[in-house]
Parts: C-alpha cells; sequence; structure tokens
C-alpha cells in the first residue's frame, strides 16, 4: 500500500461513507489490515485502496452482489476516487454485527470453536453448492495468481523454481526433498469445480457469541475444490484444528486422513509460492522469508498435520 496521510485517509473514508449513506456517517475507526485502508462506523465499513496496487477489489466488488443472500456483508456502493494526488479504488459495505475470532482462535473455548465451525462450514457449503450467473462466473475463471494447489507438475516445478533461486542453503535440501515428496503423491490437477472462498481463515469472518454472521473478502474467489477452504479454515484454528478437522470431516463426509493430505498439500504450495516470492525480491520479504520456512519445518519435519494441536 502506498497511499498518504492517516488523516487524509480517515477523511476520504468518512466522505466515502457518507456520500454511500446518504446520511453523516459519524465516527470510523481505522481497522488493521494488511493490504487496505479499512474504516469502520456504525453502519458502515470502506475498504480504500490505491488504484493502481493490485485488481482484486475489482473482483471483490464484481461478486459481492451476485454472492448467496447472507452469506457476506451487503455492499453499498464502490467507485474510483482521489486522495492527495492517488487515485483510489473504494468499496463500501453495510457493517454486520460481531467481530472477527481473529487467527487461531485466540480465547476461543472448545464449545464455541465447535459451533463456529458448524456455522462456518454449512456457510461455505453454500457458497460451494451455489451456481454463479454468467458475470460472476465469469470473473470467478479470470486468471488469479493465488499461489495454491493447481496440481502436481506445476508444485514440483515450484520446487525446481525454489532450487535454482535460493544460496546454497536458503532453503535445505531435506524440505525441498519433503515437499518434493508429497507432490509425487499429490493428484495430477486441482479441479475448477465450484466457486470457494480461498482465504477463509478466521481473520476474514465475523461472529457474534457462537454465532457466525459473515465472511468478508472475497478478493481471492475462484473456482476449485471445496478442500481450498476447509484448508484454510482447520489451519488457521490454532488449539482447535482438531475439533475443526473433525467438524468439517463429519459434515462432509470425508475421512480424517483424506482432509489431512488434501490440506496438507494446499500447504505446501501456497509455502513454496511466497518463498518464491521472497527470494525474487529478498530485500522487501526477509521476515516473510523466515517466517515461511519455519513453517515449511514443521510441515515436512515436524508432520503438522499427522500429529495433534496441541
Amino acid at each position: 500500500m502506498t497511499l498518504p496521510g492517516t488523516r487524509r485517509a480517515h477523511e476520504a473514508a468518512r466522505s466515502i461513507a457518507t456520500a454511500v449513506l446518504g446520511y453523516d456517517a459519524g465516527p470510523m475507526a481505522a481497522v488493521e489490515s494488511g493490504s487496505h485502508l479499512v474504516h469502520a462506523g456504525r453502519d458502515v465499513v470502506v475498504k480504500i485502496i490505491d488504484a493502481g496496487d493490485h485488481t482484486r477489489l475489482d473482483r471483490e466488488i464484481a461478486l459481492a452482489s451476485r454472492l448467496p443472500a447472507g452469506l457476506t456483508a451487503p455492499l453499498l456502493g464502490s467507485g474510483l476516487g482521489r486522495l492527495g494526488s492517488r487515485e483510489i479504488r473504494y468499496a463500501c459495505y453495510a457493517r454486520m454485527p460481531g467481530a472477527a475470532p481473529g487467527m487461531g482462535l485466540p480465547g476461543v473455548d472448545g464449545a464455541t470453536a465447535r459451533a463456529l465451525a458448524e456455522e462456518a462450514v454449512r456457510r461455505l457449503g453454500r457458497l460451494h453448492g451455489w451456481i454463479p450467473p454468467a458475470a460472476a462466473g465469469r470473473t470467478l475463471r479470470d486468471p488469479l495468481g493465488h499461489g495454491g494447489f493447481t496440481g502436481r507438475a506445476d508444485l514440483l516445478a515450484g520446487v525446481e523454481r525454489l532450487t535454482a533461486l535460493g544460496r546454497p542453503g536458503a532453503v535445505p535440501r531435506r524440505l525441498l526433498e519433503g515437499v518434493r515428496a508429497m507432490a509425487e503423491d499429490a493428484p495430477a490437477e486441482a479441479r475448477a469445480a465450484v466457486p470457494v472462498h480461498a482465504d477463509c481463515h478466521w481473520g476474514n469472518w465475523l461472529a457474534d457469541g457462537r454465532s457466525v454472521t459473515a465472511l468478508l473478502d472475497f478478493e481471492w474467489a475462484r473456482l476449485g475444490e471445496p478442500a481450498d477452504d476447509w484448508f484454510f479454515l482447520i489451519r488457521f484454528s490454532g488449539p482447535h484444528r482438531e475439533t475443526v478437522l473433525d467438524v468439517v470431516a463429519r459434515a462432509t463426509g470425508t475421512a480424517p486422513d483424506t482432509l489431512r493430505a488434501e490440506c496438507e498439500i494446499r500447504e505446501a504450495a501456497h509455502l513454496v509460492s511466497d518463498l518464491r516470492v521472497a527470494l525474487e525480491q529478498p530485500g522487501a520479504h526477509e521476515a516473510m522469508a523466515s517466517g515461511r520456512l519455519g513453517e515449511l519445518e514443521e510441515l515436512v519435519i515436524g508432520r503438522r498435520w499427522w500429529r495433534r494441536a496441541g
């Protein structure tokens, strides 16, 4: 994000919200976000991004009004504007009740984790069963470099790219060999079968008590396989990973070990993709490289998906 000025951004967000609502939006507060400027008021949430940064917000805007009713926050308005000398794109949403449970479900007890997971799985089931109208279908089919699992050959190519990019020892050989072994046993290709959110970790849900109220941020939505969503839901459940895996397995009639294997190969693909980006731009992504290497070791050596979360 290259947009200037916290105060300017706040003023722009309030101006956008007031224009869309048709009345004074009232006080608005900044919300933490890694890729947008986000401000929330009593009735509204405004997302702002430099219009030249990426097109994913366009994707979300194109899908928002066509998604199954009640799945996400209603889109109230969107468009282009100015913030200082920069052109911006914005999307204005109705504010839904509740708050994000957060990555790893911090402070959530076991019973609440199970209840939230059951509701999340039902909502994702509605998304996976949705037959998108023509315009939404075109948006979902638009190419998107999502970094997820697309097939055996692509994952093996990613491992080879990491090997070629890295200085000696940048990615330890045992980790590369471990991912290569996973890839050899992976499906030849992933199917573009159903609409998936593809980023549905617990930071992108809203919940009120034990009730899920909305799934947010459809910028990575595409056609894929249900496991593309089950991975995010399970992986980022912290100490409740086994509980959420059990909920998904029961709801979908999937054997737990099948689900583990599907999640493992998807995590491998995402980590390989992120490490490739980090090695191609070492100055900009040093912290990401270190973090992803630790996660890759936990995946390959620690066998994350084949032991109980502690």
